[in-house]
């Protein structure tokens, strides 16, 4: 299983630089902060504040590129600490499901003379399936593989969901991993997320029958509580909370692609869970309602009202897959065969296809042939060279191989295990996510990475005869961009965003972004700049800049 969890997560971590986006903003954040140009307590990159506040988050990334060896690049450096985070993601999940499988009201039915599962065995069987469904959500893959603020977010809150699961049989322990977890929350952008969690488990507490042992959980229940009040008091003083809350008033249109977000994103776990909640219907409809029915059921609910009011729904829903993940594992023990065996089929058609597709697009890559698959690669990326790595095909070739022994296991006759419905989907998700994070990297980096785009403009900078690492001043450039230039050509950013700001006369280029180029005679004094080309980026013809020299005086 580990194993397992391991080939899903280190593919898109390794091997590429950061992606244009968030990531990249991100990136440049922890870039300044590690070179001395940032306060660590408020932290800006040229003067700019990102989006979201979570210090936690660039920090970290600092930290990681400050303790790198040199032969570590920063970008690789930066994704460490965010690589274990999704590591830790994965285990709480599973330690998660773990104890509420280990509830009384989770258990089988005994059997008259004996012979039913251990509670122990039933839960690890459980917390299989529940890391195996969380593996399967197909909007867990890029979003995961990111080094942001949005991975920590999905990190904290899976362990609060594990502290809050394990609550009844490690009070103090599982205590503490819910204000580390609460503390990281309001530190990477979500304070208000991690009160409003904070209070939820707190009544889930209180209102909990199944516990024989209620009343000195309701100790930690109140101490959870003040500690939510602390917390924010810290997020205030950090002025960590803003009204990051869009308008809920949405068409037709925006329901419709917001559905749409959620089938895909949350495939195949929301089927399991629908499932889950009509077959155990019974007990979280009653009075005496169940803590592995009511707990995930809450920490969904929440995740959901969030995503749907910000601006960032295809981030935010990341928040609900734990949860989702191990509700969606208490569907299995009452799966019928019928159902089991569509699960099965379709996922197997599915991921087939598209592992056999990849495979197609990168033989027309490297071949040429067949032709109307490596046109399209030729005219969606123009400029585009592949390389062969001997590396990515070896490692392309053996997870194929194994999913060809994965779905003879699964079509096989052998003892019959729970978690046997989900083998073939998250194997068929890890297959795919695999393929493309070696044999289609190259192209991917190409198209989502900045580095052909710097490249080429350092190149009309030596046609003119000059260093292509000089200082070079902006305007109208985002955070990304700007991060690229610095990180990826060296050059020394001098951002020229204000009227009268003062124009280094060391800085001999300038480099403005097009929608903006009608507002820069109001910024910069235009005669002394010459017009050298406007460039496009080459995956991108909407995204270009113009480049200027400054003429000799």
């Amino acid at each position: 299983m580990w194993l397992f969890c391991l080939a899903y997560l280190v593919p898109g971590l390794v091997g590429r630089e950061p992606w244009k986006g968030e990531e990249l903003q991100v990136f440049g954040q922890m870039l300044a902060l590690a070179q001395g140009q940032s306060d660590w307590l408020h932290p800006t990159v040229w003067g700019q504040t990102l989006p979201l506040d979570a210090p936690l988050a660039y920090w970290m990334g600092a930290w990681a590129i400050g303790l790198a060896p040199n032969w570590l690049s920063a970008g690789s450096a930066a994704r460490i600490p965010f690589a274990l985070l999704l590591a830790l993601t994965m285990f709480s999940t599973w330690k998660a499901a773990y104890y509420l499988g280990l509830g009384a009201r989770a258990q089988p039915v005994a059997f008259a003379f004996g012979g039913e599962a251990k509670p122990k065995d039933y839960a690890r069987t459980i917390a299989d399936s529940a890391a195996l469904a969380l593996i399967a959500c197909l909007g867990l893959a890029l979003l995961s593989h990111e080094a942001t603020p949005m991975l920590m977010q999905f990190s904290f809150f899976g362990c609060a969901f594990l502290g809050a699961s394990a609550l009844p049989f490690h009070p103090f322990k599982s205590f503490m991993a819910l204000v580390v977890a609460l503390a990281g929350l309001s530190f990477s952008g979500a304070p208000t997320l991690s009160v409003l969690l904070a209070t939820g488990v707190a009544c889930i507490i209180f209102f909990d029958k199944e516990n024989k042992n209620s009343s000195p959980l309701r100790i930690y229940a109140y101490a959870l509580l003040a500690c939510a009040l602390g917390i924010a008091a810290i997020a205030n003083y950090f002025d960590l909370f803003h009204w990051r809350i869009s308008s809920t008033a949405r068409d037709w249109k925006n329901w419709r692609g917001l559905v749409d977000l959620l089938v895909w994103f949350m495939w195949p776990a929301w089927p399991l869970v629908l499932w889950t909640l009509w077959q155990w219907r019974r007990q979280w409809l009653s009075q005496n309602w169940s803590r592995h029915l009511a707990l995930p059921l809450w920490f969904i609910a929440l995740a959901l009202c969030v995503a749907f009011m910000t601006r960032t729904e295809d981030q935010t829903l990341m928040l609900v897959l734990p949860p989702m993940a191990t509700l969606a594992a208490f569907a299995l023990p009452t799966f019928r065969r019928s159902f089991s065996a569509f699960i099965d089929w379709f996922t197997l058609i599915f991921f087939t296809g598209c592992a056999f597709i990849i495979w197609v697009i990168w033989i027309a890559m490297q071949t040429g042939w067949p032709p109307q698959p490596a046109a399209n690669v030729a005219r969606l990326a123009p400029g585009f060279e592949p390389s062969f790595s001997v590396l990515a095909f070896v490692f392309a070739l053996m997870a194929t191989a194994v999913w060809a022994w994965l779905v003879k296991w699964r079509v096989g006759r052998h003892r019959q295990a729970i978690w046997k419905s989900l083998v073939l989907p998250s194997g068929g998700a890890a297959l795919c996510w695999l393929l493309l994070m070696s044999l289609w990297l190259p192209l991917l980096d190409f198209a989502r990475s900045y580095v052909p785009w710097v490249q080429q403009i350092q190149q009309t900078m030596k046609a003119q005869g000059r260093s292509s690492s000089d200082c070079m001043m902006t305007y109208g450039l985002n955070v990304g961009q700007m991060t690229a230039f610095h990180y990826h050509g060296g050059f020394e950013i001098k951002p020229l965003d204000n009227a009268g700001a003062p124009q280094n006369a060391s800085c001999r280029w300038l480099m403005v972004d097009n929608d903006s180029r009608p507002e820069l005679a109001q910024v910069a004094h235009i005669k002394e700049w010459r017009r050298i080309e406007t460039i496009k980026r080459p995956a991108n013809k909407n995204e270009d800049v113009t480049l200027y020299l400054r003429r000799v005086q």
